[in-house]
């Protein structure tokens, strides 16, 4: 399944997960519930995987751990703030470009209206 479809059943998890759940609670829940949406759907999920950093040819594990990993292709962020600040934006990117993937998607479950809270980064995705 190409990056894009896989996307495209992200957003609509997580539009329904809004709608039925609402805004405001932990992150830890929106995950846990993402991942179990995403897998109802036949999609191989992992939770807080983790991407090791290398530098100068060594890789250190003290990296970051991605909330989730779909289908070994996309990447997603969750948060559950009022504000999602430019820094989310750009470490998105950073893990992106660590871990060699093509698509991120950042979803902060704390906006009122979740199509205000889904922001798309690509790292060289191919069409």
């Amino acid at each position: 399944m190409h990056e894009n479809e896989i996307a495209r059943q992200i957003v609509d998890a997580a539009y329904q997960i809004h709608t039925t759940l609402g805004p405001g609670l932990l992150e830890s829940v929106y995950e846990t519930v993402l991942a179990y949406e995403l897998r109802n759907r036949g999609l191989m999920v992992e939770r807080q995987v983790p991407v090791p950093v290398v530098y100068e040819q060594v890789s250190f594990d003290e990296g970051f751990r991605a909330d989730l990993l779909v289908a070994g292709k996309v990447m997603v962020e969750l948060k559950s703030v009022e504000k999602v600040a430019p820094v989310h934006k750009k470490q998105l990117l950073t893990y992106l470009r660590l871990a060699d993937k093509r698509l991120g998607l950042l979803i902060n479950f704390g906006e009122a209206l979740i199509k205000n809270g889904i922001t798309r980064i690509v790292n060289r995705l191919k069409d």
